[in-house]
This record gives C-alpha cells, structure tokens and sequence, in this order.
C-alpha cells in the first residue's frame, strides 16, 4: 500500500495513469497521438491489472514489454465495429476479451466483482462505495450488469480519450442519478468515497474535511450562474480553463 498511499496527495498536484496532461500551456492538448500499449504503463489502472492478469504472456520479460499475441482463442463479435469505437487495436481488443471471458465467462460483469476487485488492490480502506459508483458509471444500459463492448469503450475513452472525452465520462461519475446535474452532495459523495478507500492511508495523512474542502472549491467555481447545480458545459469550460481544478479532477482517474 505504500505504493499506493502517495497517488492521492500526488494527483492533486496534476498528472494521472500517464495520461496526458490537462490544458494550462503543458503538452497534451493537440492532436491526439496513439500512446504504446505496454504493461508496464496501464498496470496503473486496477482495471487493466485485473483484466490482463488472465490474459497476459508470462515470462521474464512480460512486465516491460508490448502486450503480445501467442494463442487468442476468445474473440468479441463485432471486432471491426470496436475496433471503429475504440482507441484499442485488433490485438489489444482481443487481448482484452479474453482475460474478460476467463474471469467472467458469462460475458458480463456485475457489481459484486467491481467491489471484489478494489477491496483486493485497497485492502486497507473501504472501497464498497466507490466500486458502487464507479460500477453505474460504467453500466451505460443501467441493467445491473456491464458487457464486454461497453468495459472496453470505457476503458478506452479513460485510457486514451481526449480531454474533452475525459471530462464527459468524469461529469457522467459524478452525476450519481443521471439526471444532467451534478449537485455538490452528488461530488461530494464520490469524493468521500475516494478517500474512505484510499485517503486516509496517503502521506501526509490526509484531513478528514479535506473532501468538503477540495469539493467546496470546484462547486463554487463551476456554477458559474450560482443555481445550485453543475451542467456538462460549465463542468467542461472550467475545467479546462483552470488548471488547478484540472490536475485535482484527475484524483479519480489514479483510482480506476
């Protein structure tokens, strides 16, 4: 955990999962340019880890190398149609489908194992209420279960999105009931439950009104007309106008 205890105080000082860097003179928001598929860069994200541990090569030098392809036996339906949604190669989305099918062979993945997979990386916290959250954003058809088409487009758009795709998908976290808004209990709930996983293990010790805090501060400058609620637009405009809202937006995208 030590590992892991430094990401939220770092976060807050910009940078995240070796993700561009958000606008404010620093490099990253031009065009878009493919970044390597390497292990050893998206073993930052809980997800990819968890994904890539069934369908990895193993060997010496698997930690440092591109994802290779010996033997693909799973393969998605509608490739091509992915591959056209998607940032992720041939290669990468089949690598990817079949870690999924190894560890969810029913081809969905449900709430239950979102919340087993962040109680195992933060065991020292309590990762219930983000593994929550973090689950309806991802069930784009609210049916209780995610598919392998919408994990994967998920992952790309966090992965290798835009920072205007970045944005959308962090306005669509953290507007928990899906009504267009975000309200400042709806930020400060998903905000709360970052630090219950891994807040309080981060050194500095991190102070238990620091959630209120940082939320108090982007609310004040995102609600531009002062009516209690933040749309996509004035969530999208400020950030990428303010730096410092930018770098700290990006603590959620060091806990996917």
């Amino acid at each position: 955990m030590q590992g892991q205890s430094k990401v939220v105080d770092s976060s807050l000082q910009g940078g995240a999962n070796g993700m561009e860097p958000g606008p404010g003179g620093q490099k990253g928001s031009g065009k878009w340019q493919r970044p390597r598929f390497t292990r050893k860069a998206l073993m930052r994200c809980c997800l990819v880890k968890w994904i890539l541990a069934s369908a990895a090569p193993q060997g010496p030098d698997s930690s440092d190398s591109d994802l290779e392809l010996s033997t693909v036996r799973h393969q998605p339906e509608g490739l091509e149609q992915l591959q056209a949604q998607t940032k992720f190669t041939k290669k990468e989305l089949q690598s990817l489908y079949r870690g999924f099918k190894n560890e969810c062979p029913s081809g969905l993945v449900d709430e239950e194992t979102f919340k087993t997979i962040y109680s195992q990386f933060f065991p020292q916290g309590d990762a219930t209420t983000y593994a929550h959250f973090l689950f309806n954003a991802f069930d784009v058809d609210r049916n209780g279960s995610i598919r392998f088409e919408d994990f994967v487009i998920g992952l790309s758009v966090l992965l290798r999105g835009s920072v205007t795709e970045k944005l959308n998908w962090a306005f669509n976290l953290y507007d928990i009931n899906k009504d267009g808004y975000i309200t400042k209990e709806e930020m400060l709930a998903i905000m709360k439950s970052i630090y219950d996983m891994m807040g309080r293990y981060t050194y500095p010790t991190v102070r238990d009104d620091a959630p209120s805090e940082h939320v108090e501060k982007f609310f004040q400058k995102m609600d531009r007309n002062r009516d209690g609620v933040v749309t996509i637009d004035e969530f999208i405009e400020t950030c990428q106008k303010d730096e410092n809202i930018m770098s700290s937006m990006q603590l959620f995208e060091n806990v996917i």
